[in-house]
């Protein structure tokens, strides 16, 4: 599919039982009913679309949707995007990382099977970050709260949380050192087929985050000092290509994820690091309800801090932390081990506790230091 010019207007241990009592399930807290503001505006220019065209590399690790037979589809393209990265080999921007190496079988006399392994020991992981949220395809007469809710607010919360400290023991850092940024929204054609949902491809994708980047390089940076944060809205589909790997409530046959962390490596510009974030008020990707803040906000919090820990801890998959000791978890991340079970409706059973002293009803990351899943370092 080939990519369409467009425009854009830049713009403490928690187990799994406890699901604790919502406060309602109607009204959205004051903090995440905070209407967005976003300003300036960029056009994606024919240098953008060659760029997305010219990519050499890129790795990616799905999150599966909540639907029948989503869990066998993601492994399967998450162990592609694996192989993948193994093949690679090497690296433009990060010469120091030199592919995936073999990690070596667990020894004494007990493991822990869910314990996460790094999966190249000198790989560098994300231990400082600007966050930035992109905002594509707004619907008319129809504001970012309404549509998405607050998550710039809910990443405010979580850099300022004892929560995000749970990734120290991987990284290795201490301080707080992830904030939120300057955010952008986007405008862009997007490709329907047979009387389905539009579609936005990856690679098209990768032309709007150039097209951020390359309109203010000093305010939107690259390398691993920046996670881009894309938010598409109700009704778009969002797929790999034109095979059958594809965000697609409108198609379950093709429905195989969430959301997913990727990491692409343009030749102008080098490693952007980036999250998708489809629409999550759907049976399937939503969290079950009530829950504090209502199905909305809650079901887009708690899928973008499942992929902003885990672009933090596996920005390049698998060369960071992910399974290596189970077969029935190989490649999960540490937010894919602390996926809850779902309703009957898809919708899944995620713990409410607070992070920066609000409730959210969000899923928890797992800890090997805990060997469990947990909300604290």
């Amino acid at each position: 599919m080939p990519i369409r010019p467009t425009t854009i207007s830049v713009a403490a241990l928690v187990p799994a039982a406890i699901l604790a009592a919502a406060l309602g399930s109607g009204a959205v807290r004051a903090q995440q009913a905070e209407e967005t503001v976003v300003r300036n505006h960029i056009t994606v220019t024919q240098a953008d679309i060659d760029a997305a065209a010219a990519v050499r590399y890129s790795s990616f690790h799905v999150m599966a949707a909540g639907v029948p037979g989503a869990k066998e589809k993601a492994r399967s393209l998450n162990e592609e995007s694996a192989r993948r990265a193994a093949e690679f080999g090497g690296r433009e921007a990060d010469s120091e990382t030199t592919g995936r190496k073999t990690i070596p079988s667990p020894t004494g006399t007990h493991f822990y099977p869910a314990d996460v392994s790094k999966g190249e020991p000198k790989a560098p992981l994300v231990t400082s970050a600007v966050n930035h949220a992109v905002y594509i395809n707004l619907p008319a007469k129809t504001t970012v709260a309404q549509e998405w809710g607050n998550p710039e607010g809910f990443l405010k919360d979580l850099f300022s949380s004892t929560f995000i400290h749970l990734s120290d023991q991987y990284t290795g850092s201490t301080t707080d050192n992830y904030t939120v940024g300057q955010n952008a929204m986007a405008t862009y054609a997007e490709y329907t087929m047979n009387g389905n949902n539009p579609v936005i491809y990856e690679h098209e994708l990768w032309a709007i985050v150039h097209g951020v980047i390359a309109s203010n390089p000093k305010e939107y940076g690259t390398g691993l000092g920046h996670i881009y944060h894309l938010f598409l809205p109700n009704g778009t589909d969002t797929c790999f290509d034109e095979t059958a790997e594809c965000y697609s409530p409108d198609n379950f046959d093709d429905w195989v994820f969430c959301a997913y962390h990727d990491e692409v490596q343009f030749k102008d510009i080098g490693t952007v690091l980036f999250t998708v974030q489809p629409y999550q008020n759907v049976d399937g990707c939503a969290v079950h309800q009530p829950s504090p803040n209502g199905k909305l906000v809650d079901s887009t919090d708690s899928v973008l801090g499942h992929e902003t820990f885990e672009t933090i801890t596996d920005w390049d998959p698998p060369n960071g932390y992910t399974n290596q000791t189970s077969l029935d978890l190989q490649f999960f991340e540490i937010a894919d081990e602390c996926q809850p079970l779902t309703d009957d409706n898809g919708d899944f059973l995620v713990p409410t506790f607070k992070i920066s002293g609000k409730e959210y009803a969000v899923q928890l990351m797992y800890s090997n230091f805990y060997h469990a899943c947990a909300a604290q370092p």
